[in-house]
This record gives structure tokens, sequence and C-alpha cells, in this order.
């Protein structure tokens, strides 16, 4: 589970991401990404939401792939730069993806989204 100051909440701060985010994808996840340009003067943590619509399957389906998807981006978080807000869109293929299959999506789209143009 995430903690509450790591999670995006606000539909605003959802859109605002994929909006002027870097956005990348790979295998069954696509990433927006937003870094801040300045270190902010109070240290904020990375913060992480995720989209998984009703394209992926049932209520049951698309909760067992947030679940899936929180957990293994609560690891990663820890490698973001302080203030970061990240947001993960499942596509229809997530839920048919093993675990380890959609770590190594969510690794290789996340690369591509900080890596420099």
């Amino acid at each position: 589970m995430l903690a509450a100051a790591q999670r995006v909440r606000r539909s605003a701060d959802f859109a605002d991401t994929i909006r002027t985010g870097r956005r990348a994808g790979r295998g069954a996840v696509v990433v927006h990404l937003t870094v801040p340009a300045a270190q902010p003067t109070e240290p904020a943590p990375a913060r992480a939401g995720f989209v998984v619509s009703k394209a992926i399957g049932g209520a049951v389906v698309r909760n067992l792939v947030r679940r899936r998807l929180r957990h293994l981006a609560r690891a990663r978080l820890v490698d973001l730069p302080a203030g970061s807000a990240l947001v993960v869109r499942a596509l229809p293929g997530a839920a048919d993806r093993p675990y380890a299959q959609l770590g190594a999506d969510l690794d290789a789209a996340l690369a591509a989204a900080r890596a420099p143009r």
C-alpha cells in the first residue's frame, strides 16, 4: 500500500501529469512522468497514480491489476526525484501478463520516460 503522501489523488493532478509529463509505453503499461524542473524547497515524496479502465476487465480483474501495479510502483518510487508525479495506465493486456513481466514492462517504460530526449 502506498502512503497517502505518495498517491496522486486529485483529478487535476492526474490531468496535469498526463498533459505535461513525458509519456512512454512498453508492453502492457503506459507511464506519464513529471519531474520538477528545480529542487523543491520542502522535499515532497514522489507520487504515483493508476488508471485501470473497464477495458481491462471486470472489477475483480481491475483491482488485481491495480494492486499489482501499486506494489511494483512502490519499490520504484524511491528512485524518482523528489516531487515527481507518475501516472501508470494499464493497457488491456495487463490482466494476462505475469507479475514479473508486468514489472519488466514498468521498468522499461520508466527508463524510457526518464531518458533524455
